[in-house]
């Protein structure tokens, strides 16, 4: 199954462009403002507008309250939430949008705990532990603590980048990777080098699968 490609962290107009342009699936656009890689929903707004058609734009929150979350939602069009914080099961639905939970990995346990108690999201998106920050901390986790099984589909992340991705897929076989500070030359601006080369080795992946089939 082809494994799909989401560039997090967008802030410019020219790098989401550039990333639709070598095949990526999502963009996400980070509304948590203590995140260097925040994004005001007007500037997020005028980006999504020139998207083109079939990207999902995905907005990322933390512990934010459910007005809020609808309100900035609505004012920027996007597609789908990503949930990152501590936030109850119930308030991730009152929102009428299809929704990513974010799992930061210590255990297996973690991991098999979020199936059960936030069974409504579409996936799963496994980052790294840290007690203090939400994601972003551009390190990875112990792969082998993700269950050989998982119910729901789960996205990859954390410290995802062009020189590891390609183990990191092989070995986890994720339905989708995440990757934002990977792809940087700072915070929140993407490096187009590292943009290309993080989807060449995923197209080389597919490629060495086609051969083996042959």
């Amino acid at each position: 199954m082809r494994v799909r490609v989401k560039y997090c962290g967008i802030t410019r107009l020219e790098d989401a462009i550039f990333a639709t342009e070598q095949g990526v699936d999502a963009l996400g656009f980070v509304f948590y403002e203590d995140s260097p890689r925040y994004v005001c929903p007007s500037v997020a707004s005028a980006i999504i507008k020139e998207i083109p058609c079939m990207v999902t734009t995905v907005g990322l929150f933390v512990n934010a309250r459910s007005s809020e979350v609808k309100r900035i939602a609505e004012h920027t069009g996007i597609d789908m939430i990503q949930y990152h914080g501590d936030e109850h099961p119930a308030d991730c639905s009152k929102v009428a949008k299809k929704w990513i939970k974010a799992i930061r990995v210590r255990r297996e346990e973690d991991v098999v705990d979020a199936e059960r108690k936030y069974h409504e999201a579409s996936a799963l998106l496994l980052d790294t532990w840290n007690a203090k920050i939400y994601g972003g901390t551009g390190e990875s986790f112990d792969w082998q603590k993700i269950p050989r099984r998982t119910s729901k589909p789960f996205i990859l992340a954390g410290g995802l980048n062009p020189s590891n991705i390609g183990r990191a897929i092989r070995e986890t076989k994720p339905f989708a990777v995440d990757v934002s500070g990977g792809i940087e030359v700072d915070r929140g601006i993407k490096d187009l080098n590292k943009m290309r080369a993080f989807i060449e080795v995923i197209e080389s992946l597919k490629e060495d699968g086609r051969s083996e089939k042959n």
